[in-house]
């Protein structure tokens, strides 16, 4: 049973207030992922007061608020937010605009994306042993692609004619066409030609039992979970101790990209960004001109190693 389920079961008046919920963010063209999130994070507020979420005084909401901090932490800063804009959403919905122009405002924190080298690139792409994890870390850095994008890729959005991949409705309800290269077109070409997927290019599989034989049946798509496990899992092959995500090889290709010499308005549209300033973020680590190369330490006069006492350093 899920969450949103166990809410509507529970708490009186749930049901009638999560389906007008699901119509209100329908109207308001709201991504399906974001009506999910939403009304997981109202049927846990539920859950926790025992009442609707719509029915709290301002000092309980803080109060919950003040305990999700303290359980999430930093470790969990999107789980903050959602529950912020979930409660922003019903409130709005159902008038109560005091209670919600007194939620705190979201800040943003300002943190440079974890990026890869060449190296640890090609590292990852040799150590799967599955063919599809390979051609999956492929795809994902060698178009910079979301990991919801590389679920939803079709046999049919590959043109290689073009030499270009079709992205279809992304974030913001975008499409965008991105180059393939001749070494993912190559990668491609092979893979089609071993697995030959019918519909969907990375397609999921499940094992079912009868009292006969095990057989497979093939699910939509790959899992969200099972790409994410892909991802860690090649990189702890390849012995890579970076907090990875699968989002960190699209910074990665991003960021090798503005090395390259792309400029950033480029790099914007092949990215997907509604605004340059979210693309601007990669100039802060890529290393462009870089001709500092040295630290002030390197220049202080009569420093030097000589050596370590009792496994301490030492400088002379």
């Amino acid at each position: 049973m899920t969450i949103v389920q166990n809410a509507c079961d529970k708490i009186a008046g749930f049901a009638a207030f999560y389906q007008k919920l699901l119509r209100m963010m329908t109207i308001n063209d709201r991504a399906k992922s974001t009506c999910i999130s939403y009304a997981r994070s109202l049927a846990s507020t539920a859950l926790h007061f025992n009442c609707l979420p719509t029915q709290l005084q301002l000092d309980q909401v803080q109060e919950y608020l003040y305990l999700v901090k303290d359980k999430y932490g930093e470790s969990s800063d999107n789980y903050f937010k959602f529950v912020i804009c979930s409660l922003r959403f019903a409130y709005r919905m159902e008038g109560l605009d005091e209670l919600r122009l007194q939620l705190p405002v979201i800040r943003k924190r300002k943190k440079l994306p974890v990026v890869l080298s060449k190296q640890e690139m090609a590292a990852m792409m040799n150590v799967p042993c599955l063919m599809m994890h390979r051609v999956l870390i492929a795809v994902l850095y060698g178009c910079g692609l979301r990991c919801a994008e590389a679920r939803n890729l079709k046999v049919d959005d590959i043109d290689f004619d073009r030499s270009v991949l079709h992205i279809r409705q992304s974030k913001g309800r975008k499409d965008r066409y991105v180059p393939l290269g001749k070494t993912l077109a190559n990668i491609l070409v092979r893979y089609l030609a071993i697995h030959k997927p019918a519909l969907w290019l990375f397609p999921g599989k499940r094992w079912s039992n009868t009292s006969v034989r095990f057989f497979s049946v093939f699910e939509p798509q790959y899992g969200q979970r099972t790409i994410q496990w892909a991802i860690k899992r090649a990189a702890q092959l390849a012995g890579i101790r970076k907090p990875l995500s699968v989002h960190s090889l699209r910074h990665t290709y991003a960021t090798h990209l503005l090395e390259d010499g792309i400029n950033i308005l480029s790099i914007k549209e092949l990215m997907g960004h509604a605004n340059v300033r979210t693309t601007m973020i990669y100039l802060h680590v890529a290393q462009i001109n870089n001709h500092i190369k040295c630290s002030p330490l390197d220049t202080l006069v009569g420093l030097r190693v000589i050596g370590s006492v009792q496994g301490e350093l030492e400088f002379g």
